[in-house]
């Protein structure tokens, strides 16, 4: 039986959300664990598990990390970490394929679908066989209990509802 087990250095989960209405902030979860349980060669068959260090965030400014930590937002000592658990893949052509599944954000739990973008496979110079996807969504943080915001005086608001993201997640094939 084979296993695919997640390239760590070779993948990462990145956010980002609007600011003040004007422009976009950035930021990665940096420890994360991705499981894929598939017996078959065909991805649409497999299972897949993902879990996120909710202390792992970086934005690349300490001051904002701290208060997206903090119980306004992910509450870090309390909710550890951010889940999703795949119910289903939908393959929509031969390379890119909808991924439904039920994400955890502090214990609120909602079926979300995501795209999801087959790299490909290749050999690297060490000849592991390597795979590699890109996945693509957005969530209303709000729906998760992620609600702080502030109003803005020329109307609008500090932090939009809108979070999008993207994973680009690499494998490398273990045979056992």
């Amino acid at each position: 039986m084979a296993t695919w087990n997640l390239d760590k250095a070779h993948s990462e989960i990145e956010f980002k959300v609007r600011h003040m209405m004007i422009s976009s902030v950035k930021g990665q979860f940096h420890d994360f664990d991705i499981t894929v349980d598939n017996s078959s060669e065909d991805v649409v068959n497999a299972g897949i598990e993902v879990s996120i260090q909710t202390e792992s965030i970086n934005t690349k400014n300490e001051q904002r990390d701290q208060h997206l930590k903090s119980g306004d937002f992910f509450d870090v000592e309390t909710f550890k970490t951010i889940t999703f658990q795949s119910t289903d893949i939908e393959k929509v052509t031969d390379d890119e394929f909808n991924l439904t599944g039920n994400l955890t954000i502090k214990d609120i739990t909602k079926s979300v679908t995501f795209k999801v973008e087959f790299g490909g496979i290749a050999k690297d110079p060490w000849g592991n066989k390597k795979v590699g996807y890109t996945v693509i969504g957005k969530i209303n943080r709000e729906e998760f209990g992620l609600t702080w915001n502030a109003a803005l005086e020329t109307g609008g608001v500090m932090v939009s509802e809108d979070v999008k993201f993207q994973a680009d997640v690499q494998f490398v094939l273990s045979e056992g």
